[in-house]
């Protein structure tokens, strides 16, 4: 295997040589989609934060992979903008400048990353947006999961569940960022759930940067303000769902059922235990594999087409699975999306033994 690798390399680097001794200085120009040799092209892969563990974990490794199979002589030009939408434009800057041939971005400010998709264009470079989509200026295609999907989703998951199980109040619901595209639409789709539910809405809020902490905040205030009248929480991912049910940890009062999105670790260690509801299982594997075939096929000149338009830009949105305690172990660990050593360590040992998962 070790030798299949090097002659794969090797062949690689000898096709980069004859493309540059036909190219001539030419190739040091401009990456537009079409130019050059796509077999030893540069692709650049930006992503938002690293407040949300997935990127650095799991995007970015399953993304580099995925290009270096379809593409040995290819590399993947990396950047974490940790939450700061002028940096991320300095990255994607950066990386026009190191003539990528195409860009995948998962935007920190929606808004603000139509000055890259432009930017991108000016120089015949095709943009992906990742994850979040960027209304404001339609890149050449978009990838992700349904994120209006998902926010009907996990609340119609919790309104079912309240209502079986009785429940009596109201709910609060904690939004994602409010310059995330996609946060807006899981917005739409929780209020889709929500509204019509009977259930009274008695408060939301829109969480600055996804940040846990001002969900946790937030939350403190709301159970100070309706005590005993919370009979749940939808929360938009797992790290603002982690907020909010350390606020009401930090209470002393009981938590009520919990939504979350994303199905971290941390996440499913607290669906284990009962401190959390639900959260979505949308295998990052999936949205990854797709953008780096996607972004390769934009570096060697073609144009896919969408599966189906959203914001003008041509897309492709996969289906997402609501995961509870009642499937956790089908949908993460058998599945092998999640390790069973993983998940249940010491301190949640006794849970997993009760939910079968060893």
């Amino acid at each position: 295997m070790k030798n299949f690798y090097v002659r794969i390399m090797t062949a690689a680097a000898t096709a980069a040589v004859l493309g540059a001794a036909v190219t001539g200085c030419g190739s040091q120009g401009s990456a537009g989609a079409g130019t050059g040799d796509a077999s030893a092209a540069k692709i650049a892969f930006l992503m938002p934060d690293i407040a949300s563990t997935r990127y650095e974990l799991f995007d970015k490794p399953l993304f580099e992979a995925k290009v270096k199979e379809l593409c040995g002589g290819c590399t993947v030009v990396y950047s974490n903008a940790n939450a700061s939408a002028a940096k991320q434009q300095e990255q994607a800057n950066s990386a026009l400048a190191q003539g990528v041939k195409a860009i995948v971005i998962d935007p920190v400010d929606s808004a603000a990353a139509a000055t890259i998709v432009n930017s991108a264009k000016a120089q015949n470079v095709p943009i992906i947006a990742y994850d979040r989509p960027i209304p404001d200026a339609p890149a050449d295609y978009y990838v992700s999961f349904d994120n209006e999907k998902i926010g009907s989703m996990i609340a119609q998951s919790l309104v079912d569940h309240l209502k079986a199980s009785n429940a009596q109040g109201g709910l609060l619901q904690v939004n994602g960022s409010p310059t995330d595209a996609a946060a807006g639409l899981i917005k739409k789709g929780i209020h889709s759930a929500v509204d019509p539910s009977g259930f009274k809405l008695l408060a939301e809020f829109d969480t600055p940067g996804w940040e846990p902490t001002k969900a946790q905040d937030w939350a403190s205030g709301q159970i100070t303000q309706f005590p005993g009248k919370i009979a749940g929480v939808v929360a938009a991912n797992d790290g603002t769902a982690g907020g909010a049910i350390a606020a009401f940890k930090a209470a002393g009062t009981n938590v009520p059922p919990v939504t979350g999105n994303d199905a971290e670790l941390a996440a499913a260690q607290r669906i284990v235990a009962g401190d959390q509801y639900n959260t979505i299982s949308k295998p990052i594997k999936t949205v990854a594999e797709a953008a780096a075939q996607i972004a390769y096929s934009f570096a060697k000149g073609e144009k896919p087409a969408g599966k189906t338009t959203l914001f003008n830009t041509p897309s492709e949105l996969f289906v997402p699975t609501v995961v509870t305690a009642d499937n956790l172990k089908k949908t993460l660990v058998d599945t092998g999306i999640m390790k069973a050593s993983e998940l249940c360590t010491s301190t949640y040992a006794a849970a997993c033994a009760k939910a079968g998962i060893n």
